[in-house]
């Protein structure tokens, strides 16, 4: 499965959960990180939670046992990082994300979509 795919399974994962504000970039331009940054707000700690373990068990059912190559954060901290190589899943509570904004940082990345 390519990236983009991946890409899009991912995001019906999170419009299906109710994820807020969801912007995915295309960063094979900008850099070699990761191909796609899928990026996301959860309302609470609970929705943070619930988004993080169903990308993780739907990514496993439909990708033959696909798992993150690394988690980093918890709903506590406001910011859980999912790795999936080519695809980078930042799931931030509003708080989180108005202060790292992300979507500043990789301003020269292509907006691919952007799910209000």
């Amino acid at each position: 499965m390519d990236s983009l795919d991946l890409t899009n399974l991912i995001t019906d994962v999170v419009i299906d959960k109710q994820g807020e504000d969801i912007l995915i970039l295309e960063l094979k331009a900008v850099t070699t990180i990761a191909d796609y940054f899928i990026i996301c707000t959860g309302g609470s700690n609970r929705q943070l939670n619930a988004l993080k373990s169903a990308i993780r068990e739907d990514m496993k059912k439909a990708c033959d046992g696909l798992i993150p190559l690394n988690v980093e954060g918890t709903p506590e901290s406001g910011w859980i990082l999912m790795d999936y190589g080519g695809v980078i899943v930042h799931l931030f509570s509003a708080q989180m994300r108005d202060f790292y904004r992300l979507s500043s940082l990789w301003e020269n990345a292509k907006v691919i979509k952007r799910i209000q």
